[in-house]
């Protein structure tokens, strides 16, 4: 039987989800936890990578066990074996050939920018001392969005068969003290949310015009777009399927 695991994890204690060798992963902890409870190994295979110091506010994996009675049961104990920076929300049948990497037709990350210093969110946003002209950032992101070869914001040696992403969500918003960028496409590459941003903030702080991005997008040349922002302002936020996927769909 296949199931999905719908959880959530603040990321800075993390090397990210992916299991690697020698560091703490998401993913080690919480194969570990399940594969305790259920007495039985446990794989899990996620709807996509986080990198290290990333958080996830919406996150999926999926995993094949061969019965699973009392779900919520399992989820309450499940959840008192966890540490605190990992929640587990939901666990539901799915087909057999569901995947929650494959299947997903549409991911959404947020990236958080505060604008004054702020102690007690040093680990939840990152801190831009200069002042940035939100209505410049907010054109160019819309210079983003269509199917396009995002190859200039993506780490390089990558092994992905495409670079072309469908971008559909690319706006900025003020919540309170904090700057978001809201994303979402189809699909992303390694390090592409935290490259736009760190395009976009340099086009905020008059370094580029908004008109640059296309320039750098054509150029597919890394070295041509911005700095990778720093990962704990990057919180994946919710990952969408089709209802097709559950056992009943």
């Amino acid at each position: 039987m296949r199931f999905f695991i719908q959880f959530s994890y603040f990321g800075k204690a993390y090397h990210g989800w992916q299991n690697q060798p020698n560091a703490i992963t998401v993913q080690e902890v919480l194969e570990k936890g399940m594969s305790k409870l259920l007495n039985s190994p446990v794989s899990l295979m996620g709807a996509g990578r986080t990198d290290t110091g990333v958080h996830a506010k919406m996150m999926y994996a999926h995993f094949d066990v061969d019965a699973l009675e009392d779900i919520q049961d399992y989820i309450f104990r499940l959840n008192s074996f966890l540490p605190n920076d990992i929640a587990v929300e939901r666990i539901f049948e799915v087909k057999d050939d569901a995947h929650a990497r494959f299947h997903a037709t549409a991911r959404t990350y947020e990236y958080h920018i505060a604008k004054s210093k702020d102690p007690f969110t040093t680990d939840l946003a990152y801190f831009v001392k200069k002042e940035l002209d939100v209505e410049q950032m907010s054109i160019a992101a819309n210079l983003l969005l269509g199917k396009k070869d995002f190859e200039c914001f993506s780490k390089s040696n990558t092994d992905v068969f495409t670079n072309i992403c469908d971008l559909r969500e690319a706006q900025w918003s003020i919540k309170e003290n904090n700057l978001i960028f809201t994303i979402t496409a189809d699909r992303f590459l390694r390090n592409m949310v935290r490259a736009i941003v760190g395009t976009l903030i340099n086009v905020g702080l008059g370094k580029y015009s908004p008109d640059y991005v296309n320039t750098i997008l054509k150029s597919k040349d890394r070295t041509k777009a911005g700095v990778s922002v720093p990962a704990k302002g990057l919180y994946l936020t919710s990952i969408v399927y089709p209802n097709t996927i559950l056992k009943n769909g």
